[in-house]
């Protein structure tokens, strides 16, 4: 349960902490780390992907063990982070799972770069106008201000939040890269982002119904941080799109490793296949 060894790289400026697997021409698969986690959040599903897919996790600027810069701490910019990524790290037209934050990133990403994305598989982030969180989330979101949450301890707060993971205890070095990657100051200023909702989620539902590129939406049933009327939220607006529920609570890649990464590979396949035939048929009348 571990994923190959981690990497740094600059990207647009900013350094990233990354991890990638090998499989020229395989299938690519981009995914962007949850929040309060890390990349390591993709451990339990990463040996269940690397045969099939090349992977390439990241762990997003101000998330994880990447350097923040305060003008990305918004899901539009991190959209646009996100395709010069794609392009700076040649990751040919990759199928991008972004869970939790990187929902309105990845989404962001389609709508304004539809060409370098090939599908887009999404959930457990927040997408409702108005605003319909769970604690914490919530109060994360809406308080008046960074004050309070400056006087607590970044490590109980963390620790508290993955508390509330199901099944067996993180294994205790993910646990502490967690911990580790939002002490200090790193876990309120990374809360900017999600202070950001209540303009970006606005201006991303005025985008949805234009977006073409095929959306995987997976949904933890009994999710009480981000409740499924957020799922249902983007399914209804997405034209290309298929909501999928799974038992568990918010932490689905983690609750439910083995489902949640038969999933994406049903999802990635479908696409391959059916880009294939696309691909033949246009062949074939030319």
């Amino acid at each position: 349960m571990c994923l190959p060894a981690v990497a740094f790289t600059t990207v647009d400026g900013t350094r990233i902490r990354y991890a990638h697997s090998a499989g020229r021409g395989k299938p690519s698969i981009l995914l962007t780390s949850p929040w309060p986690e890390s990349i390591y959040a993709f451990a339990a599903i990463w040996p269940l992907l690397t045969p099939r897919f090349r992977l390439f996790a990241v762990d997003l600027p101000g998330f994880g063990g990447s350097a923040r810069r305060d003008e990305l701490l918004s899901p539009e910019a991190m959209g646009t982070f996100l395709a010069r990524l794609i392009e700076e790290c040649g990751l040919d037209h990759p199928h991008v799972v972004g869970p939790d934050v990187g929902t309105a990133a990845a989404l962001f990403a389609a709508a304004s770069r539809p060409d370098l994305v090939s599908s887009v598989v999404v959930g457990g982030g927040g997408a409702c106008v108005p605003i319909r969180l769970g604690d914490p989330l919530e109060e994360w979101v809406l308080a008046p201000d960074l004050d309070r949450f400056r006087a607590v301890d970044p490590r109980a707060i963390v620790g508290a939040t993955l508390d509330t993971i199901e099944g067996d205890a993180l294994p205790v070095e993910i646990r502490e890269d967690y911990l580790d990657s939002y002490d200090g100051e790193r876990f309120v200023e990374s809360m900017r982002y999600v202070r950001s909702y209540p303009t970006e989620l606005a201006k991303l539902a005025q985008r949805l119904p234009g977006i073409e590129t095929p959306v995987q939406i997976i949904a933890g049933g009994r999710d009480r941080i981000v409740p499924l009327v957020n799922a249902e939220f983007l399914a209804e607006r997405l034209p290309r799109s298929t909501l999928t529920m799974v038992d568990s609570g918010h932490f689905a890649w983690e609750e439910v490793p083995g489902e949640y990464a038969s999933i994406i590979t049903a999802w990635v396949e479908r696409g391959q296949s059916q880009e294939l035939t696309t691909i033949l048929r246009a062949s074939s009348s030319g």
